[in-house]
């Protein structure tokens, strides 16, 4: 039996309170509110997603983008081992994946 809570239907009993800057705030209510959520949505989404994933929903790196084009690459590298199919349009050239890329 699955005993994790899903954030949308468990009780909401308990509080949860953050010191955060008033123009911080605003941006990010307004970039949440474009995607028709509150704050309290955003931050219940990502708590939920922490759940799903058991951990931080996202990379955390000093380096992140080149962290990710580092793991993208891998990634790719991986496949065309193993004769998975690219997942880019067949008719492009071999450099179409690394141009995508940034490299």
């Amino acid at each position: 039996m699955d005993t994790t809570l899903s954030v949308a239907t468990a009780p909401k009993t308990g509080t949860f309170q953050m010191r955060i800057n008033p123009e911080i705030k605003r941006q990010v209510e307004d970039i949440y509110a474009a995607c028709g959520m509150t704050l309290t949505d955003a931050v219940n989404a990502f708590f939920q997603q922490s759940i799903n994933v058991g951990g931080l929903p996202f990379l955390v790196t000093t380096n992140g983008r080149e962290a990710l084009r580092e793991q993208a690459l891998f990634l790719l590298m991986q496949e065309c081992q193993e004769g998975s199919p690219p997942v880019y349009p067949a008719s492009g050239s071999e450099a179409e994946p690394l141009t995508e890329f940034g490299t």
